[in-house]
């Protein structure tokens, strides 16, 4: 366990509503030295045995032997690792109320969409939708991710939905970048109010949060949604979150109802850019592919989930150089992602970069917040975990990807650290009750469950 101490002579008593790390009070400005610990980064990959001092969110310095100053906290990590905050770059938190929920037989993709997940956004409140964000940030949390990019969808409320979802993972303490999926197959009032919604969330994001314009799938999208989503792209100054290419139908049916595949719409509309993320892609003929990594866009790889649809291979080595990891509607935990990510990769004859993966996620998250996030250096953000891995061969940067394969894991996850702040502290969340939080999604869970039964 790592262990806490002032460097001077602090009061540690405080009162019982004071969240603490040692005698370390979240939220507090006095500085934290993480001492003796082997600080990783991942690209270009290093690891060394280094001390870091934080102060007001940020590493303010990195050097062999910091000496701390008089109130500062000392961490002694005794050689643990020190590793950058994970980041799931395409996720759905609303999902976190719907494993284990009774399902009907399905025949592919098209039935999993409308019989099961579109059923159950349809049922979703807003009182469910900030407990499956609570629940979903406290898992990402306790696997070690500090920033979930979330694209929501419950077209039974729409409006304030985002609002919620950041009050859940504000109660985590986890950074969220959130977008609303415009569609159309719930109708225009409906497009109307997820583009005013996506627009009016982005507008007034702050600290740890920002906003995205965000789409559902293609083939759900009209003339006019499309156009819509190009004005709320030019009022937002942001990217395009959409889902493309998860299944061959997105192609199939956007040619039958539009006259045009996906790509070529999106293409047509001007909606990709630099800051847009296009999640799954694992149907694209190359052709397409191509279009889309010359817009500069993030490509998001999602193999668990890909494995859990049963949407076959995503060509994930050919997704260029800014292609990252996401969970989807599973749990947040980008060591698995990483793993599946990889070991897919190899079985498939086209082994990537996992590293490279990881390491886009923080350069993702630094545009986003136009902050450095991700290498652990002097003006970064601190966003890190203190990992509880003592490896049984040795760890050097030559190795790093191996050892985060097939030796790392979530279980590892021994404190988390987001803003400077603690927010896991001996595998405990600072902020919350665990329990409290699991009796709360479950009651919600099993309200959600009914509705769509009573649809």
């Amino acid at each position: 366990m790592v262990t806490s101490e002032r460097a001077g002579n602090l009061d540690c008593q405080g009162s019982g509503e004071r969240l603490t790390s040692g005698c370390f009070e979240v939220g507090a400005t006095l500085g934290t030295v993480l001492k003796g610990g082997n600080v990783v980064e991942l690209e270009p990959a290093s690891v060394e045995r280094v001390d870091l001092r934080i102060e007001d969110a940020r590493i303010v310095a990195r050097g062999p032997d910091l000496q701390p100053k008089p109130d500062d906290e000392v961490v002694a990590l005794s050689g643990k690792l020190v590793f950058p905050g994970l980041v799931s770059a395409h996720h759905r938190l609303h999902m976190s109320l719907g494993r284990g929920m009774p399902e009907p037989r399905l025949d592919g993709y098209q039935d999993a969409l409308e019989k099961v997940r579109w059923r159950y956004e349809g049922a979703l409140d807003l009182d469910a939708v900030q407990v499956a964000a609570t629940a979903g940030g406290l898992e990402a949390l306790q696997c070690g991710t500090t920033t979930v990019f979330d694209l929501h969808s419950s077209p039974k409320e729409i409006l304030g939905s985002l609002t919620r979802v950041a009050r859940g993972l504000h109660e985590v303490g986890v950074r969220g970048v959130l977008s609303y999926a415009v569609t159309d197959r719930v109708g225009a009032v409906g497009r109307e109010e997820a583009l005013e919604e996506t627009v009016s969330f982005t507008k007034k994001a702050k600290g740890r949060f920002r906003g995205q314009v965000g789409a559902g799938h293609s083939f759900t999208l009209s003339n006019e949604a499309l156009e819509g989503l190009k004005q709320a792209l030019a009022s937002t100054s942001t990217g395009l979150h959409v889902p493309l290419a998860e299944d061959p139908l997105d192609e199939k049916l956007s040619v039958e109802r539009h006259g045009a595949t996906p790509v070529g719409r999106l293409m047509e509309a001007g909606l990709l850019s630099p800051q847009s993320l296009v999640a799954h892609a694992g149907h694209l003929g190359w052709a397409d592919l191509a279009q889309v990594i010359s817009t500069g866009s993030w490509l998001v790889h999602t193999p668990r989930s890909n494995q859990g649809l049963e949407v076959g291979y995503a060509p994930a080595l050919k997704f260029g150089a800014r292609a990252t990891l996401g969970a989807d509607s599973l749990s947040a935990d980008l060591f698995a992602e990483a793993q599946a990510a990889y070991l897919r990769s190899r079985e498939a004859g086209q082994p990537i970069d996992v590293l490279r993966y990881l390491a886009n996620g923080h350069r993702l998250v630094s545009q986003a917040f136009q902050l450095q996030v991700g290498p652990l250096r002097e003006g970064a953000l601190a966003d890190l975990l203190i990992l509880d891995y003592l490896p049984a061969t040795p760890l050097t940067a030559e190795n790093l990807a191996w050892h985060v394969v097939f030796g790392l894991g979530s279980r590892h996850v021994e404190a988390v650290m987001v803003d400077g702040s603690w927010r896991l502290w001996a595998r405990r969340p600072l902020s919350l009750n665990p329990m409290v939080v699991a009796d709360q999604a479950r009651e919600a869970a099993a309200a959600v469950w009914a509705r769509m039964a009573g649809k």
